[in-house]
């Protein structure tokens, strides 16, 4: 998956595997992957727009790109990392890495379009500079 050259700020959290994650493999399951990567990017949002601001936006998601790569387990840690790429009107693309934490081994990888809309309206409604640049530097 290609990155953005630009995205230099990232944003990290950290989960460990549990019960419910594994599938009949005795593995993460895929689904849950995709859990990881919406929930990463729910972290991040909350942590650019605090609880009063951010409830003027609703963000939704027009496409995932997932690539599986290595299988997690029961009990392992897991670093999510995610970054902004392209915003163009009311579409950001944001990419998520998730690795095993003890080894940096990479486990899956995903490019995500998002559409940001107004609650009152439920239409699009443009990316501005303030919440991108917000995106592109929210402290964890």
């Amino acid at each position: 998956m290609s990155e953005s050259a630009s995205a230099s700020f990232r944003f990290a959290r950290l989960l460990t595997v549990v019960e419910a994650d594994i599938d009949e493999l005795n593995h993460v399951n895929n689904v849950q992957y995709v859990r990881f990567v919406q929930d990463t990017a729910a972290a991040h949002w909350q942590a650019a727009f605090p609880a009063g601001e951010r409830e003027q936006y609703i963000w939704v998601v027009l496409e995932h790109r997932v690539r599986y790569h290595k299988p997690a387990f029961l009990g392992e840690e897991l670093r999510c990392t995610t970054w902004i790429g392209e915003v163009r009107g009311a579409q950001s693309q944001r990419f998520v890495r998730i690795e095993r934490a003890a080894d940096g081994v990479l486990l899956c990888e995903a490019e995500t379009q998002w559409v940001l809309l107004d609650p009152s309206t439920q239409r699009p409604k443009r990316v501005t500079p303030e919440v991108e640049q917000r995106l592109r530097v929210a402290k964890w």
